[in-house]
């Protein structure tokens, strides 16, 4: 058994997340997750809402609202689209917590006290209209480098280099489109080239990574300058030393804040758990995935956070463990581990455009679950989402492949197995005498038994296409096995086709149960219908749930989690099923899909 952190991209509260979110974050991170609880391994799940930085400042001024409170309504939205899609967060938290503050504070000063936060004057971008200082991530222009027109302040996503917004031909504000002034301002910077050498040396062994995201990670070396690590803003986190904390003007970067909720929301957990349990030993539980070597940690996100998680993150982390080449010392958390492993997927368009909520070219997750079924897209970002390139959701493939593939092919395996089961026997009948056994229910059996390790090295290796493909070459063997051995045709024949019937319905329910296990990381809440299809009655423990909770280091404040108790998950693995388990009347796994809903969401789109 390891220990697995399962570290997941924080999204931005200022919107409900779109489809195309939760399938760079949400859905990869989740099938592993489940996969490797399955598998028995001890994971820890944590993300949150990510609540600070300039978007937020100006989307809640132009709605007459304070950033918490705008940061408050879609924190909530968030949780519960994210619960309701089946994510297992062990925790699911925010950033504006004082416990996160607190944290990030504490890395700061340590950071700082190693020597690799460095004070140096820059020009910062400030918004003519508003005086307020705009982020590098919203200042767009022409790259210097290669000419690329929609090279971003902090980098150029054509030719991966970094970038200042200074730097850009023609910058321009993303919030509203005008030239930013240039002023200057003093921040404090992580000095990233102090950190170089310890970062190769790193990167250089991840040679497991998927290839597209080690080639950027390592792209980056090669122009390593210092990065801004405080901004010109009232909204965020204070600087934490004496001179800076008092300015109301000065507030931590966002995205040194955000990065480092994978840490904190690991000890807020650990301290949800101690006082839970009444056992304060357990406030110190978080070490074990951060303070073991031996302990693995997966990052999942989307390819445009590549830079934060491959760079700017392991650079803090080594900065903190003073293993940078100014050394130094841990503070109180201790040596901490670097990922494991930055798991990130590529971009998901619609209907062959980018994504866009204001041109229409969207299609919320609250939306998504209230018309479809959770699984159905969940399958179709498994099986067809952006794992390695960028991919295209259309509704005609989106409906395709629920009716060909999970209608038709593994709903109905279900269906038939069951009705068959239950029409003809009423409960699961004895396992074959060994003798009694065929070759070609020895050969189905070894197609679903073997399949745990194809599919299970395939999720665990970051290839989750793969491995639902195969999963689902499994269904389709054992549909091939009904059909081969006919048991509708033995019922009505003598008492030793009856005999191989009952035989083969075994059969069949075995490769059902194995199938749904293959099939659970990937559909959960399907996974528990076809367990219910086949007489079970047993608790999945392995369902997100929201919780109210109140702030740990605040009282007056409170605000919803995602948790759960997972320890009751299935077992990885072929299980044998039980004889004489009644088995009931099949109702169907999923919802065929009328061809007009086609046309009916692309006249929804066009408004």
């Amino acid at each position: 058994m390891s220990r697995i952190l399962s570290a997941v991209a924080w999204p931005y509260a200022n919107g409900p997340r779109h489809i195309g979110h939760v399938a760079g974050f949400g859905v990869p991170s989740d099938v592993f997750s489940r996969y490797m609880r399955m598998a028995g391994h001890d994971v820890l799940m944590v993300s949150g809402t990510d609540e600070h930085g300039t978007p937020i400042l100006v989307q809640a001024e132009e709605a007459g609202v304070t950033p918490q409170a705008l940061a408050d309504r879609y924190n909530r939205v968030i949780v519960e689209d994210l619960q309701a899609l089946g994510l297992s967060y062990d925790l699911f938290t925010r950033t504006t917590a004082v416990n996160h503050e607190r944290v990030v504070q504490e890395m700061f000063r340590t950071v700082w006290k190693n020597g690799y936060m460095v004070e140096q004057t820059t020009m910062g971008a400030i918004s003519p209209s508003t005086g307020r200082t705009l982020p590098d991530r919203y200042i767009e222009g022409t790259c210097p480098l290669c000419g690329y027109q929609n090279a971003r302040g902090d980098q150029c996503d054509n030719c991966g280099n970094q970038l200042d917004p200074v730097d850009l031909i023609n910058p321009r504000s993303r919030i509203n489109g005008e030239t930013p002034k240039f002023v200057e301002s003093n921040h404090f910077f992580l000095d990233l080239p102090a950190l170089v050498d310890a970062l190769a040396a790193w990167l250089h062994t991840r040679s497991h990574w998927r290839p597209n995201v080690l080639n950027f990670s390592l792209n980056l070396l090669d122009d390593v300058k210092p990065r801004a690590m405080t901004r010109d803003i009232d909204w965020g986190i204070p600087v934490p030393l004496e001179g800076w904390e008092s300015n109301p003007n000065k507030r931590l970067y966002v995205w040194f804040d955000a990065v480092i909720g994978y840490l904190s929301a690991s000890i807020e957990w650990s301290r949800r758990k101690a006082l839970a349990s009444g056992n304060a030993p357990d406030a110190d539980a978080w070490r074990a995935w951060w303070n073991d070597p031996e302990a693995r940690g997966y990052y999942f996100m989307g390819k445009d956070n590549i830079t934060f998680h491959s760079q700017i993150w392991p650079a803090e982390l080594l900065a903190y463990n003073g293993q940078g080449s100014r050394g130094g010392e841990p503070g109180s958390y201790g040596v901490l581990n670097l990922p494991t492993e930055v798991v990130s997927s590529e971009f998901l368009t619609m209907e062959g455009k980018k994504f866009s909520s204001s041109r229409g070219i969207v299609i919320y997750v609250r939306d998504m679950l209230a018309r479809y079924q959770a699984d159905a897209l969940r399958y179709f970002i498994a099986v067809a989402g952006p794992e390695s390139h960028d991919a295209d959701f259309t509704w005609e493939e989106f409906r395709r492949r629920t009716n060909d593939e999970l209608v038709a092919s593994w709903g109905n395996l279900v269906n038939r197995t069951c009705n068959l089961i239950h029409k003809n026997l009423g409960a699961i009948p004895p396992a074959p005498r060994p003798d009694a056994l065929q070759d070609q229910d020895r050969a189905v059996l070894g197609v679903t038994q073997a399949a745990f390790k194809e599919v299970g090295d395939a999720i665990e290796g970051q290839r989750q296409r793969a491995g639902i493909t195969a999963a689902m070459r499994a269904v389709g063997e054992v549909n091939r096995y009904l059909a081969d051995t006919a048991p509708w045709k033995l019922a009505k024949g003598s008492d030793e086709d009856r005999a191989r019937m009952a035989d083969v319905l075994h059969v069949a329910a075995q490769a059902v149960s194995d199938c749904n296990r293959l099939l659970a990381p990937f559909l959960p809440h399907s996974a528990r219908d076809v367990d219910k299809a086949l007489g079970f009655d047993r608790p999945f423990g392995d369902e997100p749930v929201i919780e109210e909770v109140q702030d740990l280091d605040d009282p007056s404040r409170s605000y919803p989690i995602i948790t759960g108790d997972y320890s009751d998950a299935l077992v990885w693995g072929s299980e044998p099923v039980p004889a004489g388990q009644a088995v009931p009347p099949a109702k169907p796994v999923f919802q065929k899909l009328d061809e007009s809903i086609v046309e009916e969401e692309l006249a929804r789109m066009a408004g």
